[in-house]
């Protein structure tokens, strides 16, 4: 009887460690899929990553209003970019004028960090826009660092132009969800846009993508 008893429990063991190998699976394959379609979406976009000295009310306060300086700047020049590699010539274009309105605006806010200004290949995490929700990974993304650079991150989208309307930091969701539709495959479109049904998944890739690079 006890020889019965142990053959089912190690039959149970063997059942439950094979239903969460077929889990495990599913949820690598899943996070490779969402993988594979960032970066798919990540070739079609330029984020905008600005970087405060600190994270002291002063310096975070000065991280946006730099923010608002070169966003309302180069949204003038994206808005005749054709595709996103006419976004990133125009970005390469302007970097010196970029650091310039960022450290005019720097000196006007009464402060004297230095400032940087470049386009390259920056991590990103899951991160909202109105109803918009990119998956984490690396873009191309304007990144301007403020004096050390040690302060909290702010995030955005330069191409298409999710987040500045004229002169003003501000999100239009049927205009954003516009936009997208004009850069994104539909399926990519609905990845970014249906984050009800995907939302949970970057979470998963964010943690599953963080056990195999630690």
């Amino acid at each position: 009887m006890k020889s019965n008893n142990n053959e089912t429990i190690n039959l149970k063991k063997c059942i439950l460690f094979f239903l969460l190998a077929i889990t495990f699976a599913v949820l690598v394959s899943r996070v490779v899929s969402l993988h594979q379609m960032q970066q798919q979406v990540a070739d079609k976009v330029i984020r905008f990553h600005v970087l405060a000295n600190s994270d002291s009310d002063a310096d975070q306060a000065l991280k946006l209003a730099v923010r608002d300086s070169v966003g309302t700047y180069l949204g003038e020049h994206l808005a005749s970019a054709e595709d996103v590699f006419d976004g990133k010539a125009i970005i390469t274009e302007h970097l010196d004028e970029i650091e310039a309105y960022a450290k005019a605006e720097i000196v006007r806010q009464g402060y004297d960090y230095p400032v940087s200004a470049s386009l390259e290949n920056c991590y990103f995490p899951i991160k909202a826009y109105g109803k918009a929700v990119f998956p984490p990974g690396n873009y191309q993304a304007l990144r301007v660092v403020i004096g050390e650079g040690e302060g909290k991150n702010w995030w955005c989208v330069l191409y298409p132009n999710l987040c500045f309307s004229g002169s003003l930091y501000q999100i239009d969701e049927k205009a954003s969800a516009e936009k997208l539709q004009t850069v994104l495959s539909p399926e990519e479109y609905k990845m970014i846009m249906e984050n009800k049904e995907y939302e949970i998944s970057f979470r998963i890739q964010e943690v599953i993508s963080g056990m195999f690079t630690k």
